[in-house]
């Protein structure tokens, strides 16, 4: 393997660029296709976004979702070709022109010409696809753009055509009107998902106004109220509800009659008497309407009144007739909530209006239509007195009208939420429009039973929002009357009664006589076709297709089905998988959803992952005007993509929820995930290479068998690699990617914070080459392994780390890209898995809890402390603890010895608490008696209970998770609460003995010793690898301290520069280890003394007094420091040079000749002793050197030996 650089110069972006680049070179998305072609496919649909703007991180979080499970899929042994896909027509798209244009009517683009306005719309549909291309790229995503599909495609219109013209021939097309959302600033209606993506709170006035009943003993009047005043022009009909009360009232005061519902009477001004203001309660009531008469809302209906308006006065029903307008309705939408309980009907200008007038036959299904307003939102010259003007502009004139009439009621401004054009900002009005539709509601039991067979991610949307969509759903308008789209294959007579629909080019072509190069209007508006029945010719209908049909057929019209790839798509069909936010669930999948069934009876896909909205960290929607969010592109260059791509799947979005962006969340998962990870994986190659250099081995992680490891963590770590695997497994194939990544997370913090931090001296060599390879083995594996089952989700960083480890694999065994790697095999687990995993997670909490201990008591890791108890009931955990983790939790926990105890009652009292939210809900009014019996349950009770897992109290059973057993601490006898203290999870308890003593805080000072070489070392950028001699010098500190002060510190600190020698000066009389032995030196002798072994191990080499060190070394780096406390301190000096090696400047003499001695002394204090030692090993212990054109064979061993200190 090839070294690494530290952690802080580690620039996640710019690596993740340098694997762009490495994956291009390689084509390596093209090589995975490749090398996968001929398994299993895999299937997914990409639903597509328009081109003309940018990406936002809702389409990163998709486009991340759908790399992830194909990334997977591909892994475990599928063929997975992804395309990606451009919804190229509709509003979008003709907005941008009419903005570009200046255009506000449709017949602004007829006078330019649909042909430059379609092309003008073509020309920019692609606008962005650099941008969306390069973005998508750098987040990481594999799918092909260069052979996506485009709905502008005239293949993928065709096909469309296809879908249309089956729905046609199987009876699920028809022509109507539909009162539909209706933006006045694009001239065209909006799908409902559309509509409701823009709402905003405004005043609108809010009016009550009076319809005189014809022929009514009273002179009543029927009261309304609307916030659409607009629409009274069209007034129809006047719709109650059936079952509700009404009332007959009069008012004293100008003696009219009004008829309201009952349970909203107080909605009419001064219609309720008022409380009197004096204090006096018995004084009467001042105020309110005379009831004159109730009855049932049934009574109403068929009751005639006078129209408001004059315009369709026409249509009035004659007398006991059940057909015409302005009658009296009933149905149960009505509601009495607000208003007076009587709902006005425009049926052109409402959707439920609509139904209701064509229930009770006040307008016809294709009859004559009452919309006299204009595509642009005028009133026509139909409305004599309001001809020309913007019909919500016209509402104050309305009102104006109404109140000279002496109809007017009431007169408020109501503010509410209402929806607003997601294009052009204006509000939005429902209007009819003449539409072609799919009869949905003839399939609606079998969209209902084809949603039961697909499994969705999270389970609550398919199950409530999908399904409650789909119950409820209407007939789908299909139609635009538009020009940039996929126009509508119909072909009519004038008369509309002969009807040709087409399903293919060449179709049209043979019924034509015309050659058909492109399907967009311009191309074929002018085609006609002649008739059969002797009409002359069929003309086009001038509608185009909703985008969101469009993309509703993109399973087929990507494929160019039926035309092409009819085996492979019936074949694999339904998909294996789509994935958009939850947005879509009345859009896409929606679409997807009902195509699928109409045409083949089948849903669209299997599985669906639905992901939830990305707000701004304020909880707003994004917005480009409000800058509120960060730029993409900026996140990526400063974090990388895996760290976002992390970010967004280990949150709630994953689960349909909301995720508020913040950009700090993306920077913890560097610093809390990734740079750990990049940590644990540079100290394994660290220590391969040290392995190496020192010991000759070659690093060959094949010929060690990891199942035969001794070391417990060592089989911690395999045992919690199978899990993960096994886990990862078994979630990805259910899509619970919520799920999964939280569990990468924490084994990824295990790994790094239990396994490698455990075992640094392991991985080091403490304990000798063969169990140092087994535990470098098991790391690389694990590694290795992680690195696979994390690829999907952060491809970039694996396959950086892959790229190293894969060195040590055999030639030509490990593929070229991690992504080329099989996912691998959930494995069962081995015996004992359960158990050691078991145990070390209970380590773990026992040393954290060790830990808080200290940090309540303000007792520092780096001091030791006498003993740890841990209390627990099972006795195989403590036998874990006792025997082959016992070394682990001495070390962290800094103690000098562990104890462990079965019996809880001695250390802690035990008490018992009910459980409330699950008790609660099953036990109700009894809970009070129950939770009671069980805070006094005894001692002996809930040992038994803990036992069994069940115990009945007061007649009632219960059982584990029911009652909640809690641990409290009791102090020894003869205890100080500051000589002991104790903390526990309910579970486990740790005990620390707090006392102290000399020998205690010798170990101390022994372990702050080793962490400032360690921290010299780091400073002189030396890496684990790289071995040096380690010297101190209490008395050099001494004086050093007495003189200059900072200047001479500095100096000492700073690491030598180009390795040139440092002369040590003449050694002091009184060394670290000389005859003083008091103060700060005799301290630090007798912690050298007495700890000197145990640095010895950490460090790898002894500390030596600076007496000892050679005049020949060369100083790397020196520090001045301090450590311990006000109680027990000691300064000196930490002095690092290179290896020496030692001379017999006697033999020399002796063999050569003092002359030639003296010489050949000179020369060897001026080699590197590592080469030195190299050159000995290879020669058999001889090295040769020339002088004076002669050449001499030096021993080792004789006239020098390598000082190794082993």
């Amino acid at each position: 393997m090839q070294d690494v650089i530290e952690g802080k110069d580690y620039s996640f972006p710019n690596q993740e660029e340098k694997v762009l680049k490495f994956w291009d070179d390689i084509q390596a998305f093209q090589q995975q296709l490749k090398r996968s072609e001929g398994k299993k496919p895999y299937v997914f649909y990409d639903g597509p976004p328009f081109a003309t703007g940018l990406p936002h991180y809702g389409h990163l979080l998709a486009g991340t979702l759908k790399d992830i499970v194909t990334r997977y899929a591909t892994a475990t042994g599928h063929y997975c070709p992804r395309q990606f896909g451009w919804d190229c027509h509709g509003l979008p798209v003709e907005f941008e022109i009419d903005k570009k244009l200046n255009i506000h009517t449709k017949d602004d683009v007829l006078k330019m010409g649909i042909d430059k306005y379609n092309e003008e719309c073509r020309s920019i549909v692609m606008r962005y696809s650099k941008e969306w291309q390069k973005t998508v790229e750098r987040i990481g995503r594999w799918i092909d753009f260069d052979n996506g599909y485009k709905t502008l495609d005239p293949s993928f219109m065709e096909s469309v055509w296809w879908v249309f013209t089956t729905l046609h021939k199987k009876g699920l097309v028809y022509q109507g009107f539909k009162v539909m959302p209706y933006s006045t600033g694009c001239t065209t209606p909006l799908s409902n998902f559309e509509a409701g993506l823009n709402y905003k709170d405004v005043p609108d006035p809010a009016v009550k106004v009076s319809f005189p009943l014809d022929d009514d003993e009273d002179n009543a009047e029927m009261v309304i109220w609307t916030t659409t005043p607009w629409t009274l022009p069209s007034n129809l009909a006047l719709c109650v509800h059936p079952d509700f009360v009404y009332v007959k009232v009069k008012d004293p005061g100008t003696g009219r009659v009004y008829v309201v519902a009952e349970a909203l009477l107080h909605e009419l001004p001064g219609a309720v008497a008022k409380e009197s203001k004096k204090k006096d309660k018995s004084q009467p009531k001042k105020g309110g309407f005379e009831v004159l008469k109730k009855m049932k809302g049934s009574e109403l209906v068929g009751k005639t009144y006078k129209p408001m308006f004059p315009y369709f006065s026409s249509m009035k029903a004659a007398p006991g007739s059940d057909k015409g307008a302005f009658r009296v309705v009933a149905d149960g939408y009505v509601t009495a909530d607000a208003g007076t309980g009587v709902v006005h009907q425009a049926p052109f200008f409402g959707e439920d209006d609509y139904r209701v007038c064509c229930k009770f036959g006040i307008v016809q299904i294709g009859g004559e239509s009452v919309c006299p307003v204009d595509a642009s939102g005028n009133f026509t010259s139909e409305i004599t007195d309001f001809a020309g003007q913007y019909v919500k502009a016209a509402d104050k004139q309305i009102i104006a009208a109404i109140k000279g009439m002496g109809r007017l009621v009431d007169n408020q401004t109501f503010t509410h939420s209402y929806p607003f054009c997601w294009r052009s900002e204006t509000p939005l009005i429902y209007r009819a429009v003449p539409s072609w539709f799919v009869e949905v509601t003839k399939i609606k039991d079998q969209l209902l039973a084809n949603n039961a067979q697909t499994h969705w991610v999270p389970t609550y949307v398919k199950e409530k929002r999908f399904h409650n969509w789909l119950a409820d759903a209407h007939d789908w308008a299909v139609s635009r009357s538009r020009f940039w789209g996929t126009p509508l294959p119909v072909w009519v007579s004038k008369d509309m009664e002969e009807v040709v629909v087409i399903g293919s080019v060449q179709e049209l072509e043979e019924l034509s006589g015309h050659k058909v190069t492109d399907l967009h209007r311009h191309f074929i508006d002018h085609i006609t076709i002649p008739s059969k029945q002797g009409k002359g010719d069929l003309h086009r209908v001038e509608e185009v297709f909703d985008c969101w049909f469009e993309s509703g057929s993109m399973p087929y019209g990507q494929l160019h089905y039926p035309f092409e790839n009819k085996e492979f798509f019936e074949g694999n069909f339904p998909a294996d998988f789509v994935a958009e936010g939850i947005d879509q669930t009345r859009g896409w999948f929606y679409t997807l959803m009902v195509l699928s069934t109409a045409l083949f009876g089948k849903p669209a896909f299997k599985s669906l992952v639905c992901n939830g909205l990305i707000l701004a960290e304020d909880g707003k929607k994004m917005s480009k005007r409000l800058q509120n969010y960060p730029d993409p592109t900026l996140v990526l260059n400063e974090y990388g993509a895996d760290a976002l791509r992390l970010y967004l799947i280990n949150s709630p979005v994953v689960r349909g929820e909301t995720l508020r962006f913040k950009k700090e969340g993306v920077f913890a998962v560097v610093k809390d995930v990734f740079l750990p990870w990049y940590n644990a994986y540079r100290f394994l190659v660290q220590n391969v290479l040290r392995l190496q250099q020192q010991s000759g081995i070659t690093f060959d992680p094949t010929k060690v068998d990891v199942s035969n490891a001794s070391n417990v963590l060592d089989r911690w770590i395999n045992a919690a690699s199978r899990s993960l695997t096994s886990f990862v497994t078994e979630e990805m194939n259910g899509y619970r990617l919520y799920t999964v990544v939280p569990v990468l997370v924490k084994f990824i913090n295990n790994l790094t914070n239990i396994y490698v931090r455990y075992n640094r001296r392991r991985l080091k060599g403490s304990k000798g080459t063969e169990d140092t390879l087994m535990a470098l083995v098991s790391l690389y594996d694990v590694l290795l392994t992680v690195c696979k089952v994390m690829s999907p989700f952060t491809p970039f960083f694996t396959e950086q780390m892959y790229q190293n480890l894969r060195r040590c694999q055999p030639q030509g065994e490990a593929p070229e890209s991690v992504h080329y790697c099989d996912f691998p095999t959930a494995q069962e687990p081995y015996a004992g898995d359960a158990q050691i995993q078991l145990s070390v997670e209970r380590m773990q909490t026992v040393i954290e809890l060790s830990r808080t201990i200290r940090e309540k008591k303000n007792r520092p890791l780096k001091n030791p402390l006498k003993e740890l108890v841990v209390v627990h009931t099972d006795k195989d955990f403590l036998a874990d603890i006792e025997g082959e983790l016992k070394e682990y939790v001495v070390e962290e926990v800094n103690v000098r010895s562990l104890q462990t105890c079965s019996d809880p009652l001695q250390y802690c009292t035990l008490r018992a608490e009910p459980d409330y939210p699950s008790l609660g809900k099953r036990l109700g009014k009894a809970m009070a008696k129950i939770g009671k019996a069980v805070k006094g349950m005894t001692t002996q009770q809930i040992l038994d209970f803990e036992a069994q897992g069940r115990i009945t109290l007061e007649g009632e059973s219960l059982g584990s998770g029911e009652i909640r057993v809690l641990r409290d601490f009791r102090l020894p006898e003869g205890a100080s609460e500051d000589d002991v203290d104790a903390n526990g999870d309910g579970e486990v308890l740790a005990v620390l003995d707090l006392g102290t003593d000399d020998s205690l805080v010798e170990a101390g000072l022994a372990r702050e010793v080793v962490n400032r070489v360690q921290k010299l070392r780091k400073k002189a950028g030396l890496v684990a690898s790289d071995v040096v001699d380690v010297y101190l010098n209490a008395q050099l500190h001494s004086e050093a301290a007495a003189g200059s002060g900072q200047e001479d510190k500095q100096q000492m600190e700073a690491p030598m520069q180009n390795g040139t020698a440092h002369p040590n000066g003449t050694p002091q009389a009184n060394g670290v280890l000389g005859e003083r032995s008091s103060g700060s030196s005799g301290l630090l002798e007798k912690v050298l003394s007495n700890q000197g072994e145990t640095m010895k191990q950490v460090l790898g080499r002894p500390i030596q007094d600076s007496r000892q060190q050679p005049s020949h070394a060369v100083v790397i780096a020196r520090s001045a420091e301090t450590i311990g406390s006000s109680e027990a301190s000691c300064s000196f000096e930490v002095i690092l040079t290179q290896p020496t090696f030692k001379l017999d400047t006697d033999a020399l003499c002796q063999d050569f000749g003092q002359d030639i001695g003296d010489a050949l002394n000179i020369w060897l204090q001026s080699r590197e002793p590592a080469a030195l030692q190299k050159e000995a090993e290879k020669r058999g212990g001889k090295v040769s050197v020339v002088l004076d054109s002669q050449k001499r064979l030096l021993q080792a061993g004789r006239h020098f030996r390598m000082d190794d200190h082993k």
